[in-house]
């Protein structure tokens, strides 16, 4: 009975492998998220105490740094980290669980109760972006009823 013995050894070197993989994919995450979260602060503080839109220094430092560390930091980008912080301006209240594609799609909505609702969706079901997306076209949020958004509790993140 060698053989199981070695065999369970190879499932323990596994599993502890594919655990590490998967801290390792939910560090690096929270870390991209809060990167850009704090560009986004950056660009909002550099255009001044009202937060008020400049493009222009969007757009110059779009060019700056696209040229000097990839497209990840052109201007559309430098947009959405804006309005990332501006969609949350306190990073206590960004979900770890959250990837960056699905912030994309949450903060074009307007309506905070909605975004929390789609947000817990994405958590309790672990929804990918398509599938939020085909939630968000369904107006799955407008459809609930009335006693239904007054007993959700969006505090779950």
């Amino acid at each position: 009975m060698d053989e199981q013995k070695y065999f369970q050894q190879v499932v323990s070197l596994i599993e502890e492998k594919e655990i590490n993989r998967r801290t390792r994919e939910l560090l690096n995450n929270y870390n991209t998220l809060y990167t850009y979260w704090q560009i986004g602060r950056c660009i909002v503080e550099a255009s001044g105490a009202r937060a008020t839109y400049r493009s222009d220094l969007i757009n110059k430092w779009g060019t700056e740094l696209s040229l000097q560390y990839g497209t990840d930091y052109k201007v559309q980008k430098l947009r959405r980290m804006r309005q990332f912080y501006l969609t949350f301006p306190i990073w206590a209240t960004v979900s770890p669980k959250l990837k960056w594609s699905h912030i994309s799609e949450i903060m074009t909505i307007q309506n905070e109760n909605a975004r929390n609702y789609y947000i817990n969706q994405i958590i309790l079901n672990n929804l990918s972006v398509r599938e939020l997306r085909c939630l968000i076209k369904s107006n799955a949020y407008e459809r609930l009823s009335n006693k239904s958004k007054n007993n959700i509790d969006y505090r779950q993140r």
